[in-house]
């Protein structure tokens, strides 16, 4: 395979699994906004009571498995032992099966202790019970979407992830429905919440479909590789468990430091002099509206990042470091064109954004915003900077930049949020600098380790004039749109011109090479349009 196909499916992958997280993203806001209406305040403290506890267990049965399972099956694949690969997959899912079992065991019998004596709020009882065959059914299905991963057969998980999320608002909303209207809170929130269990088990059920149908093709390459030797199980578990661990860890870095967050702004916020209700709506400003705005460009970013894992493990396997270094490049680039403009038009329209989207919030939520907008760029290239790390076998090295960079935020935090004039500004500034420690610590280590140069032309000078053209223009748009047309269609309207803008920019200074927008899907057909006006040679 050539080194142009290569990259062109790592990139293919990366589209499918974005759009398929725009999707889900898009119906996970279509579940929460109407389940508040369904079951009431009082139904949602249930729900949010058990769905945090069942996230941690489930954290804790699968692990980094997912991600350690796609590396090793790739690597397998890469130099031809099929067999080796699916073994790899049958003992990776049976120790998530078990792990699984376990939770479930735990999680279920446990209900009660957890309830009554840890969380002291019994209501919820009802909502863990109904989440807990999930954590039968999600570690299994995680299996699969790691060996497909490891294939890189992207589409198939894409598929699973809207069958999940589908069941899981469509069944979830109707059981919230009837079982409020009959039973009142405590069970309206057990439906909602089951709609996990059934969204899980109807996406196992797709994979299982799907693994089943490819039998007679996985028997023919299990029969080609017959002659590579075969790999104890021990030594599988060793291989899994090296690149699991450091995953699991670093997955448990950030949720750890947002619970000290949690302690550290609100106490410091009052000993400023804030009262605790003022205290505690900063706190939501910054945490329930900002931050969720910032995580939105990371939908793509994570995909980037899950194609990169098996695409620089096959180029590891087989000793191909000029197409490791092509495949990263072309990772950042791509990384680089997608958060750089998000960052800068947020920040351009960060109070009208806020506004159109929560109207009745004071304005210093677009203030909050702006501070936290370069997260985006720090947080997009570090998802994408895990990919690569992870496909080089080096998944300690994020964990150690994310600890060093949560440090940072620590320190800041505490230092900052405690004075009155800057308040959780001070957390947002504390957020920006661990991401930003954490990116430089990466790329420093990729750039030494895999012997690969950024030319600052094209990975700084030509992106920044693009995002900086396209940021006055969007500033000067809506400036002059909102005397005439009010803030919601300007915002509209200034966003649709800033992407109109930085797409030209972007062509005319030559931000995109032609070899570049050929590897994107689809990009064949849009440098030819491009080719008919003129705009690229």
């Amino acid at each position: 395979m050539s080194n142009n196909k290569n990259k062109d499916s790592f990139l293919k992958g990366a589209l499918i699994l974005g759009l398929a997280g725009i999707i889900v993203k898009i119906m996970g806001a279509f579940f929460r906004i109407p389940l508040g209406n369904l079951i009431g305040a009082e139904g949602m403290g249930y729900y949010q009571a058990a769905y945090p506890v069942y996230t941690l267990f489930l954290t804790l049965a699968t692990a980094g498995f997912p991600t350690a399972l796609a590396k090793l099956v790739s690597e397998k694949n890469a130099i031809g032992d099929h067999k080796g690969a699916h073994k790899i997959f049958k003992v990776s899912y049976t120790v998530l099966f078990i792990t699984g079992l376990v939770a479930f065991c735990i999680f279920f019998f446990g209900a009660d202790y957890i309830v009554n004596d840890i969380m002291e709020n019994p209501g919820a009882y009802y909502a863990m019970m109904a989440i807990s065959p999930a954590l039968l059914f999600v570690p299994m299905m995680s299996s699969y979407r790691g060996y497909f991963q490891g294939k890189r057969e992207m589409t198939k998980i894409a598929i699973s992830q809207i069958l999940e999320q589908f069941f899981r608002v469509i069944l979830g909303l109707g059981l919230a429905y009837y079982l409020m209207n009959n039973y009142g809170p405590k069970l309206g929130a057990a439906g909602a919440i089951m709609g996990a269990t059934i969204g899980a088990v109807a996406s196992i059920g797709y994979l299982i479909l799907v693994y089943l149908g490819q039998r007679k093709q996985r028997k023919y390459e299990n029969e080609a590789s017959a002659h590579f030797k075969d790999e104890s199980v021990s030594r599988i578990m060793k291989n899994l468990l090296v690149v699991a661990i450091p995953i699991t860890i670093g997955a448990s870095v950030m949720p750890l430091v947002n619970m000290i967050d949690n302690v550290i702004v609100i106490r410091r916020l009052t000993e400023a002099g804030y009262t605790p209700g003022q205290a505690l709506a900063l706190f939501g400003q910054l945490t329930g509206l900002a931050m969720s705005i910032i995580n939105l460009p990371s939908v793509v970013t994570i995909s980037m990042s899950m194609s990169l894992v098996p695409s620089i493990s096959e180029s590891y396997a087989v000793n191909n470091k000029i197409k490791a270094r092509k495949d990263t490049k072309t990772a950042i680039k791509v990384t680089l064109l997608i958060v750089l403009p998000a960052a800068f038009g947020i920040a351009s329209l960060a109070g009208p954004i806020m506004h159109l989207l929560y109207p009745k919030e004071p304005a210093y939520v677009g203030t909050i915003l702006l501070v936290l907008t370069p997260c985006i760029i720090f947080l997009g290239l570090i998802q994408t900077m895990n990919g690569i790390l992870q496909g080089m076998g080096k998944p300690m090295v994020p964990v150690i930049a994310l600890l060093i960079g949560m440090l940072f935020k620590v320190v800041i935090s505490y230092t900052l949020t405690g004075i009155y004039e800057i308040n959780v500004l001070g957390s947002a500034l504390g957020t920006v600098t661990a991401y930003l420690v954490a990116a430089l610590i990466e790329i420093i280590y990729i750039r030494k380790v895999m012997k690969v140069k950024f030319s600052p032309s094209e990975f700084i000078i030509k992106p920044l004039i693009t995002v900086i053209s396209m940021f006055i223009v969007v500033k000067l748009s809506y400036g002059f749109l909102f005397g005439i047309l009010g803030n919601t269609l300007s915002t509209v309207i200034s966003i649709c011109i800033g992407a109109v803008i930085y797409g030209l920019v972007l062509i005319f200074i030559g931000g995109i090479k032609k070899e570049e927008l050929l590897t994107i899907p689809k990009g064949d057909k849009l440098y030819r349009i491009l080719k008919k006006f003129n705009l690229m040679k």
